[in-house]
């Protein structure tokens, strides 16, 4: 949910202070067409209703399902933290490596 609330925001523009008040979406959904978002375009980073899939501005574009986007931004937030795992346990075999050199 936390994830999904990120990409509605960014798909906004609230991160970066900008937005488009034509493609701004509502909590509720899309504010141009009242349709729920199903969607995430990958190349805008905008999240969009079924009738702006369709679109000219959207056609071509790749997008995902809204839970495979979800799936997939938790997937790198776990692989990212198994990197910070594995990176401290290195520090800390290197630590106690020096502590014990020193000792």
């Amino acid at each position: 949910a936390r994830v999904l609330e990120i990409a509605r925001r960014l798909s906004r523009g609230e991160a970066l202070g900008i937005g488009d008040e034509e493609e701004e979406e509502e909590e509720e959904g899309c504010q141009r067409h009242r349709e729920p978002l199903e969607v995430f375009c990958k190349e805008d980073g905008v999240l969009l209703c079924a009738i702006c899939r369709e679109s000219r501005a959207h056609r071509a574009h790749t997008v995902l399902p809204v839970p495979e986007v979800v799936r997939e931004y938790k997937e790198q937030i776990q692989a990212g933290l198994q990197t910070l795992k594995d990176n401290r346990d290195k520090l800390l075999e290197f630590r106690e490596a020096e502590m014990r050199r020193n000792w």
